[in-house]
This record gives C-alpha cells, sequence and structure tokens, in this order.
C-alpha cells in the first residue's frame, strides 16, 4: 500500500526527471560548435617541410650559392713568407706592383700580348707568374712555393732544421735564379727542374748561353715524365732573352741568325721544343 514515503520518492523521481529533460532541451535549443581539434606535431612538420621547399627553390639544386660561403684569403702567410693562392686574382689586387715600364726589357714583356702568348704555352697560373715576373724589375713570386717577395729579401727557410736555421752565406747562384726565373730557394728550384735531374747543378743560376749543349740535351728530352704545371718548361724559358717565345709561336721565322757563326743559331733554335 502507499505510504507518505513511497510520495516522497516518486516526486524526487519525477523531479531528476524534469532536470534532465530541461538539460538536453536546452542543449537542443543552442547548440554549441564543438572545440578545433589541434595536430601540433602535423603542423609543425609542415611548417618545417615548406620552409625547406623554399630554401632549396631559392638556390640552384639545392646547393648555396658560392658568393653565400666565406672565401679564403688570397694571400696567407704560413709562416715563412706570404704565399699568392691566385695569381689572377692577385693581378688586380693593392699587393701587386706595377709593371717597370722605367726598364726597356721590363716592358717590353708587360705587354698584354706576350701573356696571352704565354698562355698558349703554359697553364694560366704558371704562365702570369712567369710574366709577372719577367715584367717586374724586383717583384717575384715564386713560381713554384708561391712566395711573394722581392729580390735582395732574406727569405726564411721553407724547411726548418735546426743546422739550416743559422745564419749562412747566400751562394751566388741563388740570387741570379731568383733574378731568371722567381725560384725562391734551392729547394723551389729542385722541384721545378725534378724532371730532368742530370741538368739541376749546370742549370742553376745560369743563362741559355751559360749552358752546355749536353745540359740542354737533357732539358728538351722527356724527362722522367712527372706532371709538374708546367714548372719544367718555365724553367727552360725563363733562361731565353725572349721567352723562346719567338721560336714556339712562330717557327717559321728566322730570329736573330748569326751570319759569322750559323753553328750559334742552330744550337739556339733547339733550346725550347
Amino acid at each position: 500500500m502507499p505510504g507518505p514515503c513511497n510520495l516522497k520518492k516518486k516526486k524526487k523521481l519525477q523531479v531528476k526527471r524534469d532536470k534532465k529533460c530541461i538539460s538536453l532541451q536546452s542543449i537542443v535549443d543552442n547548440p554549441q560548435t564543438p572545440p578545433p581539434i589541434y595536430e601540433p606535431i602535423a603542423t609543425v612538420h609542415a611548417n618545417l617541410n615548406d620552409s625547406y621547399e623554399s630554401e632549396v627553390e631559392s638556390t640552384s639544386d639545392g646547393v648555396p650559392d658560392d658568393e653565400s660561403l666565406p672565401h679564403a684569403p688570397n694571400i696567407y702567410d704560413p709562416g715563412n713568407g706570404p704565399r699568392v693562392r691566385s695569381a689572377r686574382a692577385f693581378l688586380s689586387s693593392f699587393f701587386a706592383q706595377p709593371p717597370s715600364l722605367d726598364d726597356p726589357l721590363c716592358a717590353e714583356f708587360a705587354q698584354e700580348e706576350v701573356l696571352q702568348m704565354l698562355c698558349t704555352v703554359l697553364p694560366e697560373e704558371t704562365a702570369i707568374i712567369l710574366w709577372y715576373n719577367k715584367s717586374r724589375s724586383t717583384a717575384r713570386i715564386c713560381p713554384s712555393c708561391r712566395r711573394l717577395y722581392r729580390l735582395g729579401d732574406n727569405l726564411p727557410n721553407l724547411i726548418e732544421d735546426e743546422q739550416c736555421s743559422k745564419e749562412v752565406a747566400r751562394p751566388p747562384q741563388l740570387l741570379r735564379e731568383q733574378e731568371i726565373s722567381g725560384l725562391c730557394s734551392p729547394v723551389c728550384f729542385i722541384l721545378a727542374s725534378f724532371d730532368y735531374p742530370g741538368a739541376i747543378k749546370t742549370t742553376w743560376g745560369n743563362m741559355a748561353e751559360e749552358i752546355d749543349d749536353y745540359t740542354w740535351e737533357l732539358l728538351n728530352g722527356p724527362g722522367e715524365g712527372r706532371g709538374d704545371m708546367g714548372l719544367s718548361m718555365l724553367l727552360k724559358m725563363a733562361r731565353l732573352d725572349d721567352l723562346g717565345l719567338g721560336q714556339l709561336c712562330l717557327p717559321d721565322v728566322d730570329f736573330g741568325s748569326d751570319e759569322d757563326n750559323p753553328s750559334n743559331h742552330s744550337r739556339h733554335q733547339e733550346r725550347v721544343h
């Protein structure tokens, strides 16, 4: 039988039902948009990919331009004298000495046509160094080690040695060789003449007329077959008054024939080939 307690329970249940209906009705009447779903990891990866693709598109084949990379200085000093990395770049730098136009021989070699002819016989860097040395009276670049110096400078030794560190008188052949070819030390001369070991002593510090025929035969021989960037050719050309360009570039023209002694002319024609 229903009593007072049962009536109270029914009323409470009815109130709860009414509240649920009201809350459901309010959601239906006032719908709310659900909060957006974020994917932070995917978004970050997408942004990184976009920025990478834009950087790749700004450069060719994904490789940075050379202009954006730092360049090594053209003149550097390893501790025993300044060196030149690029002879071509050095010519347009502040450190390059102008041609010695007051010297007739240097002025003759300073012509641009002489450099162009040298480039047809020697590698460009070697040709520029030979042309620079022959068109300047005292300024020199060593063709072997690329050391920058002037005639008369007391140059440090290239090889550190306790015995070499002592003050030793420089042989006259060294000073003469620096003037002739620009090779700054005995080590550099040996490297330049390495293909012709039998001609090292008789060639060092001597011009063409001071070298005997046997030595010229060695110099004009096939050598040892080692690549030397044109140093052995420079070694021979530097000994000739005209660098041998007349014979190399105009072989059919008779240069400086000697009517009194034709044998001298025939020997000089074979100096460089």
